[in-house]
């Protein structure tokens, strides 16, 4: 499946996935909440390279608002959010060099 095919809108515009996306690295921020899931997001996007992908996993339900931001503020993309049964999983590809 495509990363095109894999998303879907709800209406408020996050992008759902209908399952997750092979990450290349990935980061567990469940229990915390803001400003530490997005200082701790920053740091993990400095480890991998140009054009690999990050999962975030968190319980934060601010996260859905604040990783999308901090992707548009960073200039990095936004693949989407795949929601499990006690979490969410966000996808990130980095665009840039951090």
């Amino acid at each position: 499946m495509s990363l095109a095919e894999a998303h879907q809108l709800d209406n408020s515009g996050i992008k759902f996935l209908n399952e997750p996306i092979k990450a290349d690295s990935e980061t567990d921020v469940i229990y915390m909440m803001c400003p530490m899931h997005l200082l701790t997001l920053d740091d993990k996007v400095k480890e991998i390279e140009k054009g690999q992908v990050l999962s975030i996993l968190t319980d934060y339900d601010g996260a859905l608002e604040d990783i999308p931001e901090w992707c548009n503020k960073t200039g990095n993309e936004f693949l989407g959010i795949y929601e499990d049964t006690d979490h969410y999983k966000f996808f990130i590809k980095k665009v840039k060099e951090s």
